[in-house]
């Protein structure tokens, strides 16, 4: 495989992990109210020179407990199990994955334009 198509096809994988990583953060934004609910996290296999595998893994740290017996999910003694998200934590997470979902479309958008002059070259 050539060097421009094998830029721009990792250029695609990359583009495609930091879209999954938004969805998962803006899921997590989302929730963050939610009583119970676990972060999602995104877990990347890398095989290679390619990144195979996306899993979702929740994030195992116990939310906040708040004491509130008339809540509908609340424990035995009264206690709700608020949500483990950090919405700040969040918002870092959603704009390190935007700023790396550009570097991706910049790097492709570069391989294309090499591709492009290539063929124009190879016409002539």
């Amino acid at each position: 495989m050539n060097s421009i198509k094998a830029t721009m096809l990792q250029a695609m994988q990359g583009m495609r992990v930091q879209s999954e990583r938004i969805d998962l953060t803006s899921q997590n934004i989302s929730n963050a109210d939610t009583p119970g609910y676990q972060r999602k996290m995104l877990v990347v296999d890398k095989n290679g020179d390619a990144f195979r595998n996306l899993r979702i893994q929740l994030d195992q740290t116990e939310g906040e407990r708040s004491y509130e017996p008339a809540h509908p999910m609340a424990d035995p003694e009264g206690y709700v199990t608020l949500s483990n998200v950090q919405v700040v934590t969040e918002m870092a997470d959603m704009r390190e994955a935007n700023r790396s979902y550009e570097a991706n479309l910049n790097s492709f958008q570069q391989a294309r334009t090499m591709y492009k002059t290539l063929l124009e070259v190879l016409k002539r």
